[in-house]
């Protein structure tokens, strides 16, 4: 799948970046006054490692959610409280559970997504397919079988 970088606070994880560009992942993480993690010496990088293992299929590690807006709030929150490990959600219906009603609007939270992986947006499929994902159609793929949950048309026959 590739490298994740992780920016923490001291109310939680804030920031979750796809690859090693650690420069990068700084400048984000400074803007909430974040830092970097480099090893296991927090929950959060723990958990992360466990989930990518197949050892973990629950995130408990506390969340700062202070980089995602009221309406990025409502419907990333109600992706992480309803779409648990093993389960996907189209975007049409997490807009109906956001209380969103615009499947499009859904597509540019995902997209906007702070910490992805930990909040699956990964999770979330296009009615007729994958949909977009930010770490790229692979890492999609790698992460919903890594969960055991693929759309058919990317099953093996």
């Amino acid at each position: 799948m590739g490298a994740l970088t992780l920016g923490v606070t001291a109310a939680g994880l804030a920031l979750v970046v796809f690859g090693d560009d650690r420069a990068a992942a700084a400048r984000a993480a400074d803007r909430l006054g974040a830092r970097v993690v480099d090893s296991a010496d927090t929950e959060a990088h723990t958990q992360v490692a466990e989930y990518l293992a197949g050892a973990r299929r629950a995130f408990t590690t506390p969340l700062d959610w202070s980089l995602a807006s009221g309406l990025q709030r409502r419907v990333l929150g109600s992706l992480f409280a309803t779409v648990p490990f093993g389960a996907t959600v189209t975007y049409g219906q997490l807009a109906t559970r956001s209380g969103l009603g615009n499947p499009r609007g859904v597509g540019s939270v995902m997209g906007s997504n702070p910490i992805p992986v930990v909040v699956p947006c990964h999770r979330v499929l296009g009615a007729d397919g994958l949909g977009g994902f930010g770490g790229g159609r692979a890492t999609k793929e790698w992460l919903l079988a890594l969960e055991g949950v693929l759309p058919s048309a990317l099953e093996f026959t």
